[in-house]
This record gives C-alpha cells, sequence and structure tokens, in this order.
C-alpha cells in the first residue's frame, strides 16, 4: 500500500460472466473499480441536481451551487460559441458535471477514474466525434474549410493544411492527456507526502518535526488538488466550447 501507484491498479468488484459479440469474440463485462466510480459519479449528478432543481422561494446551499454551476457553463458556452451556445449547453455541462463529479470523489477514498487514460481518452474523442458530427451537420462539405483558413497565401496550403488536420486529430489526445496527467500527478504527490508523515514519525524527535511538515504540505496538497479537480473539468467544457465553436462559426474562420 506503500507504493504510490497502488491507488490507480483496476481491480474487479462485480464478476459478470463474459459475452461473445460477432466479430470481437468475448467481451467482460465485469465491474471495476473505474466503471463502479463512473456509475457513482454519474448517479450523483442526477441525485444533486434532482434535489438542487427544486425552486424554492429561498434557495439552499445545494440549489445555491447548482445554479451557480449551470450559470457558470451556461456563461460558457453564450461567450465562447456565441448565441448558438445554448443548443450545446446541455452536451457541455452534462460533461463539465461528469468530469467533476468523477473528480471529486477521487478525492474522498473512492477511487479517480480521471487516473485512467481509457477513461479520458474516451471522453476526449467523444467531444471529437461530436464536433465532427455538428460540423457535417451544419456545414456540409464546407467543414473541410477548417483545415483552410481563408486570407492566407495559396502556397502555404501546402504546409498549413496537413498542419491543421494533425492539429485536428491531436485534439482528442491532448484533451484527455490534460485531464489524465493532472489527476494522476496530484494524487501520486498526495500519496508520496502522506507516506512521508508515517516514514518520519517513526524517526524520533527530528522525525517528528520532518513528519509535521509532510502533514502540513499533504493539507495545502489537499485543498491544492480540490481547485485542480474543478478547474480541470472547467478547462475540459472551456476546450469543448472552443472545438465546438471552430464549426459552428465555421464562415469567421
Amino acid at each position: 500500500m506503500a507504493d504510490p501507484m497502488h491507488q490507480f491498479q483496476i481491480a474487479k468488484v462485480v464478476e459478470l460472466p463474459p459475452v461473445n459479440v460477432p466479430g470481437l469474440g468475448l467481451i467482460d463485462l465485469s465491474i471495476t473499480n473505474s466503471v463502479a466510480a463512473m456509475m457513482a459519479a454519474a448517479v450523483l449528478v442526477i441525485l444533486f441536481y434532482a434535489v438542487a432543481s427544486r425552486r424554492e422561494v429561498v434557495p439552499g446551499r445545494l440549489q445555491t451551487v447548482g445554479e451557480m454551476l449551470y450559470g457558470l457553463v451556461g456563461s460558457l458556452t453564450s461567450s465562447i460559441i456565441g448565441h448558438e451556445g445554448k443548443k450545446y449547453l446541455p452536451f457541455v455541462f452534462t460533461l463539465f458535471a461528469f468530469v467533476l463529479f468523477m473528480n471529486m470523489l477521487g478525492m474522498f477514498l473512492v477511487f479517480t477514474a480521471t487516473s485512467q487514460l481509457a477513461v479520458t481518452l474516451t471522453l476526449g474523442l467523444m467531444v471529437i466525434l461530436t464536433v465532427v458530427g455538428v460540423g457535417f451537420a451544419k456545414n456540409g462539405l464546407k467543414f473541410f474549410k477548417l483545415f483552410a483558413p481563408s486570407g492566407v497565401p495559396w502556397p502555404l496550403y501546402f504546409l498549413l493544411v496537413p498542419i491543421e488536420i494533425l492539429s485536428f486529430l491531436i485534439r482528442p489526445i491532448t484533451l484527455g492527456l490534460r485531464l489524465f496527467g493532472n489527476m494522476l500527478g496530484g494524487h501520486v504527490v498526495l500519496k508520496i507526502f502522506a507516506g512521508f508523515v508515517v516514514a518520519m514519525g517513526s524517526l524520533g524527535v527530528l522525525g517528528w518535526v520532518g513528519s509535521a511538515l509532510a502533514l502540513s504540505s499533504v493539507v495545502a496538497l489537499t485543498a491544492l488538488e480540490f481547485m485542480v479537480a474543478f478547474l480541470q473539468a472547467f478547462v475540459f467544457a472551456v476546450l469543448t466550447c472552443v472545438y465546438l465553436n471552430d464549426v459552428v462559426n465555421l464562415d469567421s474562420h
């Protein structure tokens, strides 16, 4: 348990029989700690807003927090995407709330699903597929204009177009890696400093001083990690809005 990477190991929580899918073979549908954490986050989002959406004359704490988060993402979509931002608010807000609750659950003795690259890359891929779908639905073949900005001397297109295509294709990777790296790194640092508290406490009086310093560092890092958990969900929502804006307002690209 002293291994800081132990907390990220995938383990089966509920064993289920595999299912044979034609063309794919046997698929293991067992529920792992990662899947359980994602399910818990989804259920908590639903329960939270089932309670927070009650319109009381005097808003309670949950209603105030719920409205604040919704208003935050609502103003984000409007400011980045423009007057059409409300169409995409449900999608962006769902992503924001889901990532936020997964990050926060990871701070309370629950497996951090966003510390798994498979989870974050899947979310990033889902965002880009949505962007492509919106781009073709709204612009048709003009979607490819995204890779050839106007106002550029034509000889530069031979260099610019491949760069734009490559930049677009790596968006889901960078989107997933950013979230994964921040959550993984923060939890590893917390585990290391927590190990210092125990290890140095057994070294006598001088060790107790070091243990106290390590403990104060853990408290400070925990507060920082809570802030990072929120900021990473917010950044994920911001980048989703930016990518959607590229195809929604393609004519201004």
